[in-house]
């Protein structure tokens, strides 16, 4: 039986250590709807998590929000529609947002059904508002071949 435990990712910027987890923290304290919330690159690597998620779980919700992002640019350059701001995904017990932060950089965030939409929506861009900075992707060096 394996065990979950909690597994903050450092944050790309090595002064602000664990600085992303405790925002993304505060936004799952702060609205009783938000019950899990990382923020991933563009590529889906994870850049920090909210205290109820395992790491396997993190990462695996930030690979998925980098291809709904994904799918959404692609959307966008297809029908010229501008500027992808947020994503919405409705299930039956849940609500799957996920909103551009910064640079390279996305904020999801899973609530529960009972929330409002307009209002997780607001609490996001707020988060982003304030720490936008912090949440940029720098692009990742590849080897040469």
């Amino acid at each position: 039986m394996s065990r979950k435990r909690r597994s903050h990712v450092t944050p790309l910027r090595g002064d602000s250590t664990n600085r992303l987890d405790w925002l993304i923290d505060g936004l799952v304290e702060r609205v009783p709807q938000v019950t899990k919330a990382v923020v991933q690159s563009a590529d889906g690597l994870l850049m920090g998590a909210s205290a109820g998620l395992s790491r396997e779980d993190a990462e695996y919700l930030s690979a998925l929000a980098a291809g709904v992002q994904s799918l959404a640019q692609g959307a966008r350059t297809q029908f010229g529609a501008g500027q992808v701001h947020q994503t919405i995904i409705e299930m039956q017990n849940a609500f799957l947002f996920v909103t551009a932060a910064g640079e390279g950089a996305s904020l999801t965030v899973l609530s529960d059904t009972s929330a409002d939409p307009a209002q997780i929506s607001y609490e996001m861009t707020l988060l982003v508002g304030r720490v936008g900075e912090h949440l940029a992707s720098r692009p990742r060096n590849h080897a040469a071949p």
